[in-house]
């Protein structure tokens, strides 16, 4: 398979990559030159949001194209339309924010959708995935595109800092503001795993949307923090405190403590997505303590500090906010 990937230097992209040439795949990486793309591609460089951006892309012949671009959906419309008579197939990873809020708790890919556009610009992250969507539909048509509707992703390569986050607090060690309830069910995806599945999808020639997470509870917050805890060997002391008491101490859930959400509305947007649909075409979720792990691994390959996104904020909380919660 010739594979073209729109990226794939960071995080989800990087997945992706590194999935292909372990196939044996032919990796062409259109890139903006930011950052070295792996060995053992073919590298092309641009940038989509100027107006010449593309022309790096005016010929070759690809069976695959995978697209990660979550900001003005003009950006996939071009070039989903250069490619649309050079390449077999078109792999979006979407989003499950697509849904119009508040998605219902359960909901499958057949929920209301946000209104975009294929030409929208400057619109929030819903409707630029959205777009993105309708984008690549109108250039290959719904029979060659596949839109992986991915929710949290997490694993080696992220750029957002949540699991980064966590793993180094904990290996700060003493005690740590654990978020409650300990219970508490999380659903996401290992970003090697979503890579695979897409690449799955491909082969099978699969076509039309599909949420890309895990099955409801396949950890919990508990589950998540004591691996870090282990594969840290910290002396780390997890202080369990409810979302009340947190969301009391006005610490933001998601940004300041990445990961956690308490139980009610956003919580049952993010964490309680229906994906029978990915299950049954074969979408498989490693445990969580090996995501924990090797997340781990990547980061203390790095030095400790994750690469970081410029588009988003820091995640995390200070320690006066974390004192504050825990008290003397």
């Amino acid at each position: 398979m010739r594979l073209l990937m729109l990226g794939g230097t960071e995080f989800a992209g990087r997945a992706v990559v590194e999935a292909a040439l372990g196939r044996g795949w032919e990796v062409t990486v259109f890139h903006r030159g930011r950052h070295e793309p792996p060995a053992g591609v073919v590298p092309l460089l641009g940038d989509r949001t100027r107006p010449d951006g593309l022309a790096a892309l005016a010929r070759g012949e690809w069976d695959v194209v995978v697209d990660t671009w979550s900001s003005d959906p003009v950006a996939v419309r071009d070039a989903a339309r250069l490619l649309a008579g050079r390449a077999g197939r078109y792999v979006y990873v979407s989003s499950r924010s697509v849904h119009t809020w508040p998605p219902a708790a359960g909901l499958s890919e057949d929920g209301p959708l946000v209104a975009s556009s294929p030409d929208a610009t400057g619109v929030p992250y819903a409707e630029a995935k959205r777009g993105g969507e309708l984008a690549a539909v109108a250039a290959f048509g719904e029979e060659r595109v596949l839109s992986g509707r991915a929710g949290l992703i997490i694993g080696p390569w992220e750029n957002v800092g949540r699991l980064p986050w966590w793993l180094n607090r904990i290996a700060r060690g003493g005690p740590v503001l654990a978020p409650g309830p300990h219970d508490l069910a999380l659903q996401y995806i290992d970003v090697r795993d979503m890579a695979a599945w897409l690449l799955d999808a491909c082969e099978a020639g699969l076509s039309g949307p599909y949420n890309l997470v895990s099955e409801p509870g396949h950890t919990t917050m508990g589950e998540l923090l004591d691996a870090c805890v282990r594969v840290t060997g910290s002396d780390a002391e997890l202080r369990w405190r409810d979302p009340e008491t947190v969301l009391g101490a006005g610490i933001e859930p998601w940004s300041g403590l990445p990961i956690w959400l308490p139980p009610g509305e956003a919580y049952d947007a993010m964490h309680t997505g229906d994906v029978s649909k990915a299950l049954a075409a074969g979408l498989r979720c490693r445990p969580a303590a090996e995501t924990v792990a090797d997340t781990w691994a990547w980061l203390c390959g790095l030095g400790g500090t994750a690469p970081q996104r410029t588009d988003r904020p820091a995640v995390g909380i200070t320690p006066e906010q974390e004192a504050k919660v825990l008290g003397p």
